[in-house]
């Protein structure tokens, strides 16, 4: 399962944001079931940002959400990203070394 929180940034909030989402990947990362994450900042928009973590299930990540430490740094976190497009994804193919995988649907 992925989430994808896109983010609007200013410029002279850039550090503060930062510093926040570290935290984020920190606390998510930490969960049993996270397979990992990364923030990223877009070199065409520079007020763009992405955070995408990755989980083995839909209920490592549901779980991941739970401790008080994560619903106090990291919900309120993700209250501020963008919300014109969905933030959850089922991953149906990955890729490693030149060989796909595909994975079963949740929704089939």
């Amino acid at each position: 399962m992925l989430l994808v929180c896109r983010f609007v940034v200013a410029p002279t909030a850039a550090p503060a944001f930062l510093t926040r989402a570290a935290r984020a990947l920190e606390l998510l990362t930490a969960a049993d079931g996270c397979l990992g994450g990364e923030l990223g900042r877009s070199v065409d928009e520079p007020d763009q940002w992405v955070l995408v973590v990755r989980f083995a299930s839909v209920h490592a990540y549901r779980r991941a959400l739970s401790p008080f430490e994560v619903r106090e740094h990291v919900v309120p976190l993700l209250s501020e990203a963008e919300t014109d497009t969905a933030s959850t994804y089922e991953t149906l193919l990955d890729a490693k070394e030149g060989t796909t995988q595909a994975h079963t649907s949740l929704l089939a």
